[in-house]
């Protein structure tokens, strides 16, 4: 049996699926990788030192013009879901009770259809007033270098956990995985903790777990059954 018929009978045979998406999941609808902004706004600080809580509440409207620069693509790309975010997607139709808990801002997996999304990292689509607590819209966002509440004037803060801040829906993305009958981790490189123990400890539960991604990561060695191939390619396989 091939790896590809492995994994189809293993989602034939679980009712509940949780899926760790990570960047390469993204980067099929051609999104760049959040790395791949390393080299835009490197002179002085570091990556994490720019898109950190502590740089936003020392300098918003500095952390504004860096954060626009560094997600400049994602924020006005008209990106679409993919044949893997599409895969998922019809997983959940079919029937199957489908958990997503993805590192990726970009939004795709609601757009593709799934319901049950978990947006561990937060998303682009909105910010909100860290003092008054006011959503706003990405299109607002859009139209002030500096965006802010129309409420009370703060400046703004995106919807997106920042270095330095805690994960809020972690505790929740453990519980799905450890209640899942199957854990598939698609395009995830698994470097970013706390999220890369997700699959340690549904391994410590007995659960099966499937890795999709390009090349190898660190936990390889954790899974009963790893394709080391492009996801859409995957799931079209899978499709057939």
């Amino acid at each position: 049996m091939s790896e590809i018929q492995h994994l189809q009978q293993w989602i034939d045979d679980a009712r509940r699926i949780a899926v760790l998406t990570g960047a390469g999941m993204s980067t099929e609808s051609g999104i760049p990788d959040f790395r791949s902004a390393n080299g835009l706004w490197s002179k002085d600080m570091s990556l994490a030192e720019v898109v950190s809580v502590d740089y936003f509440r020392a300098d918003p409207a500095a952390f504004w013009r860096a954060f626009r620069d560094i997600f400049r693509i994602k924020l006005v790309g008209d990106y679409q879901p993919n044949d893997g975010h599409r895969f998922l997607a019809a997983l959940e139709a079919a029937g199957k009770e489908v958990t997503i808990l993805t590192q990726n801002i970009d939004g795709l997996h609601g757009r593709a259809g799934n319901r049950r999304v978990l947006e561990m990292h937060g998303t682009l689509l909105s910010a909100s007033c860290p003092d008054c607590g006011a959503p706003h819209p990405l299109d607002y966002v859009q139209r002030h270098e500096v965006p802010p509440c129309r409420r009370c004037e703060a400046v703004l803060k995106p919807d997106v956990v920042l270095y330095g801040e805690a994960v809020p829906l972690i505790d929740a993305a453990f519980q799905a995985a450890l209640n899942a009958d199957l854990l598939l981790v698609m395009g995830s490189s698994l470097e970013v903790s706390p999220v890369n123990l997700i699959p340690v400890e549904a391994v410590r539960a007995g659960i099966p777990c499937a890795l999709i991604n390009y090349t190898p990561t660190r936990f390889d060695h954790l899974f009963d059954l790893r394709v080391h191939a492009g996801i859409g390619d995957t799931c079209r396989q899978l499709s057939a």
